[in-house]
């Protein structure tokens, strides 16, 4: 029996795969919710399966007022579907991690906040004669039957486990054509593009460019201490005849292990912000044709050398207009679909049990 249940819950985490490899992330959700439900629920897969799409029910389905997370314009949210929906994201965010507890304490308010907004949307959705997209859930029913069809647990269970699913792919699907809907948006007035582009004009920068050479004596990440430390010997040796004089590309073809050592060691223009951390610090303090001390790296040890150094560039309006036009359709969409969902807040009663939050951790405390 327990064998047979496992089988089950591992066959339900495959389908929330499938969905997510579908691209649906709130489908994944959707079905992970519910699975953990009738994994939790006496008698198992036996158990009468939830079909709430909007993961709110009648307040009088639930007898025990401690056991409600919030209630909606009267209709009550029970906390286990609140508890399984932070459970998924806890999962999807830091797999088998534990969170700090500053991030645990911030994403238990982001999911109640997304779990009441599904309510809220999904009413919106309704009131707007938005009906799901049959054919879309059609195929996606059908792909679980291609996948699972010769499965003992999916012929057993399978009437069961659609009569839980569906619902909340048809939720999924009127929310998609809501967000569609509500994202609509024409193309941009000149003003209103002026507009944008003089608020972020940070995005229109052209990085810096640098172009360097290099020789890299390559150092397998898992070698011994020895090994590095003969590697940095031979670099210093490398580094010290380049100040006297010789010629790198030479030492580059002689010496390096990296792609561009029969280039002599030259590199094309990389923006600044590719390039590690240790090699900002190094090239930061360098004019163009200076040679760098050497370098450890993941790949080993490194020299380099700056041959060139542009600047940032501030690119014009005229010059970015269709990446700044593309930015504004997506931000203003963003903007009106955030907008709906305070509106929608602003018009309805809320009540929140925050007990279901838990403590904010104080400002001192350490990360868990």
């Amino acid at each position: 029996m327990v064998a047979a249940s496992s089988s089950r819950r591992i066959l339900m985490v495959e389908l929330a795969g499938v969905g997510q490899r579908a691209g649906a992330a709130r489908r994944v959700l959707a079905l992970a919710t519910f699975v953990a439900g009738l994994a939790a629920a006496p008698g198992g897969w036996a158990a009468e399966p939830q079909t709430s799409p909007a993961l709110a029910r009648d307040p009088t389905s639930v007898a025990d007022p401690k056991a409600t997370f919030a209630v909606v314009d009267g209709a009550v949210i029970p906390a286990s579907d609140y508890q399984r929906a932070l459970q998924v994201a806890v999962r999807t965010k830091y797999y088998h991690a534990k969170p700090p507890d500053a991030d645990l304490a911030r994403l238990r308010r982001d999911v109640g906040d997304d779990v009441v907004n599904r309510v809220l949307l999904l009413r919106e959705a309704e009131r707007r004669g938005i009906v799901p997209d049959t054919p879309a859930i059609q195929a996606q029913v059908a792909a679980y039957d291609k996948q699972y069809g010769e499965s003992a647990s999916w012929k057993a269970n399978r009437a069961q486990m659609l009569a839980g699913v569906v619902p909340q792919l048809e939720a999924d699907s009127r929310l998609d054509r809501l967000g569609r809907l509500v994202r609509q948006v024409g193309e941009p007035g000149a003003a209103d593009l002026a507009a944008y582009y003089e608020a972020h004009r940070d995005l229109f920068v052209e990085p810096e460019r640098l172009k360097l050479s290099v020789i890299l004596l390559k150092v397998d990440p898992s070698a011994s201490q020895a090994v590095w430390d003969a590697a940095l010997i031979e670099a210093r040796d490398i580094h010290r005849r380049l100040k006297a004089g010789a010629d790198f590309a030479d030492l580059a073809r002689l010496h390096s292990g990296d792609l561009s050592a029969a280039s002599g060691g030259a590199l094309d223009y990389t923006h600044r912000g590719m390039l590690p951390e240790a090699v900002h610090q190094l090239v930061d303090n360098l004019t163009p044709g200076a040679v760098g001390e050497p370098v450890q790296l993941l790949e080993g040890v490194t020299i380099l050398r700056l041959d060139d150094r542009r600047p940032a560039v501030q690119r014009r309006l005229d010059e970015v207009s269709a990446r700044c036009t593309e930015l504004w359709k997506r931000d203003t969409a963003q903007t009106q679909w955030l907008n709906l969902i305070a509106e929608l807040r602003r018009r309805a009663t809320i009540h929140i049990d925050e007990s279901h939050y838990g403590a904010w951790p104080s400002p001192g405390a350490p990360a868990g």
